[in-house]
């Protein structure tokens, strides 16, 4: 059993973004003890970390809707979960629902989840769900993102490969990374028709078309697996994945070429990277079992930032307001 930490960026009283992580602090726990701190995560103004509200041992996927300032969606193992600013948490499916991959919001306000058995999306806030995987082969969905610039286009990474929808779900096509399964999928900030995915031995993937087909992307990650992908909103140039194995690597290139920075910190096992939209060049690091680390200098030099003994899983930017 590991430590899965998820990192989200909210709403700072000084910036426009605030850091959230969810999880449970496995390491050197044994079973029979009771649950070492865990769930839900706020970094303070002060810089320090404040667990709030329940402790939770599985939580997978952060997602955030329009018009609903400090209302996070959580990918749990026992469903959605809806966590507002005045506390108490709300799970918004049922007991047919397990074990949550990931989440996300599309631009027609619709949430969509992944789990070990399909895919639903919601058009009312998680009061109903319906089935949008019917048009896959095997429904066990790691990944997915919905379309920021384009209502109904959802890519989804699978254990066979990523595919694409262009009616919300009705249809699905291949769209690229065939047999391999797909850790993350992101879309670019800066270029709408600009995507990547990562996967277990295959390396990363790149669609500029959308996320319609999708290509290798050289022999980053190859044989290994890489779990993240970050896009720096403050430099359309910079990019980063991780990995176990590779660490950290970052392109300065929008991807040509990538180097490996993994310099300070304590291992090369990486679960996921962020880059701080308020801060050029400040790029987040979760090395497995060790802590949360930070770099300035987008990967150069490293210090420890907390969360000891985590894997963080996933880390956002959340805007302060909500919004998109």
């Amino acid at each position: 059993m590991r430590l899965i930490f998820l990192l989200g960026l909210m709403g700072l009283c000084q910036g426009q973004h605030r850091m959230h992580a969810v999880g449970v602090t496995t390491k050197d726990w044994v079973v029979g003890r009771p649950l070492l701190p865990g769930g839900l995560f706020v970094k303070s103004d002060s810089g320090g970390w404040e667990n709030r509200g329940h402790r939770h041992p599985y939580l997978m996927g952060l997602a955030w809707l329009a018009g609903e300032p400090g209302v996070v969606y959580l990918a749990g193992g026992n469903g959605v979960i809806r966590v507002g600013p005045e506390g108490p948490w709300h799970i918004l499916t049922g007991h047919d629902v397990t074990e949550l991959r990931d989440i996300t919001a599309g631009a027609d306000g619709s949430l969509i989840f992944g789990h070990t058995a399909g895919l639903r999306v919601s058009k009312d806030r998680g009061a109903t769900w319906r089935e949008i995987s019917g048009g896959l082969h095997r429904k066990y969905v790691n990944a997915v993102r919905a379309d920021r610039t384009k209502a109904g286009r959802i890519v989804a990474g699978t254990e066979e490969g990523l595919f694409v929808s262009e009616d919300g779900g009705a249809g699905w096509k291949p769209a690229g990374a065939a047999g391999f399964m797909v850790m993350h999928v992101q879309q670019s900030p800066h270029a709408g028709e600009v995507w990547l995915a990562v996967t277990e031995k295959g390396g990363l993937f790149r669609s500029e078309d959308g996320g319609r087909n999708f290509e290798n992307a050289g022999n980053v990650g190859v044989g290994r697996n890489l779990y993240d992908i970050a896009f720096d909103a403050t430099n359309a140039r910079r990019i980063a994945v991780c990995g176990w194995g590779p660490g950290v690597q970052v392109s300065e290139d929008g991807g040509k070429t990538w180097e490996a920075r993994n310099v300070g910190l304590p291992r090369a096992d990486v679960w996921s990277v962020a880059f701080d939209p308020d801060h050029a060049g400040r790029l987040y690091a979760g090395v497995h079992e060790e802590a949360l680390f930070v770099s300035d200098d987008a990967g150069r030099t490293w210090r420890e930032d907390g969360l000891k003994g985590s894997i963080v899983y996933r880390m956002f930017a959340v805007p302060a307001g909500g919004g998109r």
